[in-house]
């Protein structure tokens, strides 16, 4: 079996994991080839933006189980196709039972591409507004145990209150941290872990 230490979790493969990862090979996938890699799509940073956002009150793996429902759902988290979303398709997806149906979170996401949208349209673009936030370079992370893992810091305070002042929704600090740990935009591996080296390997900037 799996040991843990100090936030750890030593596999039978030889691999130390971040203890969130667990035992479900779901998690560990994830953990070990999206998270904390830096994404710099402006399209796949909405799309986990959203699903950060319905996250609030659950676990991700509720989500990450039901991720492709919600892109079947969310038309391939199109920004320009959900933009044009009616109180129709509200109502539609109130009866899809292959995502989380929050009426909230569901106008949250048309708004969300909207905002997406107008960011855009002015310029330079989604990504490059997310990535200001920590100058273009993925900030690093020197946490050896899970004490010293944040929930939320000044960064993703200041981020937060931009996406919300853009439209944006389900943006608390504490989500936006998880996003930007998700996302790359810190790589909070701790360092005993397998993936925190790679994953600073991939920090080049804009």
């Amino acid at each position: 079996m799996p040991s843990e230490s100090s936030g750890l979790i030593h596999h039978p493969d030889g691999c130390a994991r971040c203890w969130w990862a667990g035992l479900d090979p779901v998690y560990v996938a994830y953990h070990d080839t999206e998270w904390g890699v830096p994404e710099r799509d402006g399209r796949a940073l909405y799309e986990k933006l959203i699903l950060d956002g319905f996250q609030a009150g659950l676990s991700w793996i509720t989500i990450l189980r039901r991720r492709e429902g919600f892109r079947r759902a969310f038309n391939g988290f199109d920004p320009e196709a959900i933009a044009r979303f009616t109180d129709a398709d509200v109502a539609r997806l109130m009866g899809d039972t292959g995502i989380i149906r929050n009426r909230a979170k569901i106008v949250g996401t048309i708004a969300g591409a909207r905002a997406f949208l107008a960011i855009e349209e002015r310029g330079p673009g989604f990504s490059r507004f997310l990535w200001d936030f920590v100058e273009g370079r993925p900030i690093q992370g020197r946490a050896a145990e899970r004490a010293g893992i944040a929930t939320e810091t000044e960064v993703s305070r200041r981020m937060s209150k931009a996406l919300r002042a853009e439209g944006f929704a389900f943006c608390g600090p504490t989500i936006v941290h998880a996003f930007m740990q998700a996302v790359g935009l810190v790589n909070d591996h701790l360092v005993g872990c397998h993936r925190h080296a790679p994953c600073a390997a991939l920090g080049g900037s804009l």
